[in-house]
């Protein structure tokens, strides 16, 4: 058993003595007391601040503090009670002595103090002594919680190197027991792993850095830390948790190559731009510390460049210009690797570059053939006879000397007929005179074969720009209209003239006016040579006449400053104008039109209005004939009303039944019906019904009645379809002939004859031989 059991057992005792004595002997110590109570004069409440200690195990109630009134006369006539939280259950009191036991086991850590309030009564009223008062009962703190880490599991980074002393982290445990009592909730943290790398502050926990650790060589490192209460005291409880410290990276590392020397090859026939090798510098940081650019040093860098992949941070050696291998068959190159992030803190310790070396060799093809120049200009005169010699390309076999090479010409159809080139020499001729002023150059592509390898071609660009030469006389650059005013005075300026020359002049062209020698005498017009390349033309007299003369042609004389000079004559056109002084160039215009024409003002507006008289009488016409071909639409209208009879098997309702059948939707406004002469129908019918009175259907009237009126509609082509309107008035009251009807007829069908269907025509046809039919079938 250890010390702090045996101090445990020793405070139960104690405290289990007072709650065991008998009610009798509490009363003789209350009578020992109630003298020093009796001397008193103040009332109240008499205790000492109440503690009960947790975790106390006890068959027994454990004895805590008592309560006690200085009224009580230890005679047993108060009444002590005990109310509030755990009252009855965890705590009870003594009614007669006022003392208070914990009969449970508690758990600070639940719950550090209880509320309870006392009262003392008289046991014989029952009425208070004392009034009700409060307390407090605090629940005294033993060690019996171990330290926890709550924040676990831990990780942390720290940069590598780091000086002796760096903080990295801190760990915190946690202990539930009372910081405020005893040493319980003291902690003291140690290492138990991470030693010589790390130490702890056994106060704080920071964790701390002991030595300067390389990355490189463990970029990982796991750390323990105990916390343990009591001031690490014998007894006392603990905790440990685990520390993750990852070392992160610092540029501490230069590049270094794999190789200190590499070789490489590539054929002469590659191209520009082509991969020739790739070079790789370790570097044992990672990250951006990692990163580098490669360079190339030396004389040779012309020829290859080094490119960085940064992905996988390799140096990619390129080609940048072509290789020969009949000029030169090893490259000797020395690649250095540079880191791109640098620390300065760690310069002193070294270059953070490496360089290695690199030899090429250039391999042997069989290449085409080699111009002397990629680009060749040249220049010829324009005007040379066909043949003359332009200039001349050279190509050779770079693989076999003195091997023969043909040349041609790349034609376009334009090229074709301008130059040819001699296949053995390459010289360039011109097949035409050329034009400077149609194309001053000329780009002409020029290919080169080899005679023992025809596959192995090469070309080249000739240039060809064609000298000028004078060959192009001076002229006007624009047709100028020229007008003057019949009242003009000798001396004004009525024109200024310039020219322009398609030649080109290296001292730069001037132009001389003058008028031409057939115009020398006229003492019409002067010209005046300004000396910068234009020149004024004036009157030389005052006053024109258009009825005179409309029209004067001034032969202008320019000469250019070439060698030899040119001159051109230009003709200027001077039109007389009715002006005053200044001239109206629209009316100027016109007149020299009408002139032109040979027509007079008045003689134009004769011609206008014939042609307008003319035109009035053209549309009269025509609109008149148009009217003339237009045709009533009627006729086809009636075919199609014909085409569309339709025919009703339904039985009317007679002649009151005025709904069956509404008759307007068979009229038409559009309809123009074109009547004949024929007989007045209304007075038609009164005759006939009055006859009517005295004939039946087989009357020789009736039946001409109705031969008639179908011979009438069927002879009369523009009559629309109206059978419907047709009136027969033979029936009505008072008829001998009675009703058509069959329905009360005394007389049968048998009785009637139905011969004169027949004569009705095609139209009835049907209809007469179903009567027919019917009388056979009945006979």
């Amino acid at each position: 058993m250890n010390f702090s059991a045996l101090l445990r057992l020793t405070v139960i005792l104690v405290q289990l003595w007072p709650c065991s004595l008998s009610p009798q002997k509490s009363r003789a110590q209350n009578t020992v007391q109630s003298f020093t109570a009796a001397r008193r004069v103040k009332r109240g409440w008499l205790w000492e601040p109440l503690f009960v200690t947790e975790e106390q195990i006890s068959l027994d109630p454990v004895y805590i503090g008592q309560l006690k009134s200085d009224l009580d006369k230890q005679d047993g006539n108060l009444e002590y009670i005990l109310t509030g939280e755990g009252a009855g259950s965890i705590f009870v009191i003594n009614e007669y002595n006022g003392k208070i036991c914990v009969t449970q086991k508690l758990d600070r850590e639940k719950k550090p103090f209880y509320t309870l309030r006392a009262q003392a009564i008289n046991r014989s009223t029952k009425l208070p002594v004392e009034p009700e008062s409060e307390f407090i009962i605090k629940v005294r703190d033993v060690n019996d919680n171990a330290p926890q880490f709550l924040d676990g599991p831990y990780v942390a980074t720290v940069p590598e190197m780091s000086p002796e002393g760096t903080s990295v982290t801190q760990v915190t445990a946690m202990d539930a027991d009372d910081p405020s009592y005893g040493n319980s909730a003291r902690l003291l943290y140690s290492l138990i792993q991470g030693q010589p790398y790390f130490s702890v502050e056994p106060k704080t926990g920071v964790i701390r850095m002991a030595s300067q650790m390389d990355r490189e060589t463990k970029d990982q490192y796991l750390v323990i830390i105990q916390a343990k209460d009591m001031v690490g005291q014998p007894g006392a409880f603990s905790a440990t948790a685990t520390v993750t410290i990852n070392l992160s990276d610092i540029n501490d590392n230069p590049p270094k190559f794999q190789q200190r020397l590499y070789y490489m090859s590539v054929s002469e026939e590659a191209p520009v731009g082509t991969t020739v090798g790739k070079v790789f510098a370790e570097d044992s940081d990672i990250g951006d510390n990692a990163a580098m650019d490669y360079f190339i040093e030396g004389d040779s860098s012309d020829v290859f460049d080094i490119i960085t992949n940064n992905e996988t941070q390799e140096g990619i050696i390129l080609l940048k210009k072509r290789v020969d291998y009949e000029s030169k068959r090893r490259h000797s190159i020395q690649a250095k690797a540079v880191n791109r992030y640098i620390d300065e803190q760690f310069l002193k310790e070294g270059p953070f570059e490496d360089t290695t070396i690199v030899k090429i060799n250039v391999e042997d093809a069989d290449e085409p053939p080699v111009f002397t120049s990629e680009n060749y200009v040249m220049e010829t005169v324009e005007g040379a006879v066909s043949g003359s010699l332009v200039g001349v390309v050279t190509a050779r076999d770079p693989d076999h000397d003195g091997s023969p090479v043909r040349y041609s010409i790349v034609h376009s159809t334009h090229l074709k007929r301008l130059f040819s080139i001699n296949e053995h020499n390459g010289a360039i001729i011109t097949t035409e005179p050329l034009d400077r002023e149609i194309a001053s150059w000329h780009n002409i592509t020029v290919t080169a074969t080899e005679t023992r390898n025809p596959e192995k071609i090469s070309e080249a660009n000739v240039y060809v720009q064609v000298l000028d030469v004078n060959d192009n006389a001076p002229e006007f650059p624009k047709n100028y209209e020229t007008f003057v005013c019949e009242n003009a005075v000798s001396g004004q300026l009525i024109q200024s003239i310039s020219a322009v020359d398609r030649d080109d002049s290296e001292e730069g062209h001037h132009f001389y006016f003058s008028l031409a020698q057939e115009a020398t005498n006229s003492a019409d017009f002067t010209v005046k040579d300004n000396q910068d390349n234009t020149a004024g033309i004036f009157t030389g007299k005052s006053g024109f006449r258009r009825q005179e003369q409309f029209f004067f042609y001034l032969p202008i004389l320019i000469q250019d400053n070439g060698t030899p000079p040119l001159t051109s004559t230009n003709t200027l056109t001077v039109t007389v104008c009715d002006c005053d002084t200044e001239v109206n160039t629209f009316y100027c215009r016109y007149g020299a039109f009408m002139y032109s024409l040979g027509l007079s003002t008045e003689a134009l507006v004769a011609v206008l209005a014939c042609i307008l008289i003319f035109l009035v009488f053209f549309l009269a016409i025509v609109t008149i004939r148009q009217q003339q071909q237009k045709k009533p639409a009627f006729s086809e209208k009636m075919e199609e009303f014909r085409e569309n009879i339709v025919s009703y098997d339904d039985e009317g309702g007679g002649e009151e039944d005025t709904e069956a059948f509404d008759i307007s939707a068979l009229r038409t406004r559009t309809v123009m019906r074109t009547h004949k002469p024929r007989r007045k129908v209304a007075s038609e019918i009164q005759s006939l019904y009055r006859q009517s009175l005295q004939v039946g259907p087989d009357s020789a009237i009736f039946r001409q009645f109705i031969s008639e009126k179908l011979e009438e509609a069927n002879a009369d082509p523009s009559v629309p379809p109206y059978d419907s309107l047709q009136t027969y008035a033979f029936e009505g009251t008072g008829s001998l002939a009675g009703s058509l009807s069959s329905l009360g007829s005394n007389t049968s069908d048998m009785d009637q004859s139905y011969d004169y269907l027949a004569d009705w025509g095609p139209h009835f046809k049907q209809l007469a031989g179903m009567y027919t039919s019917h009388r056979s079938v009945r006979d």
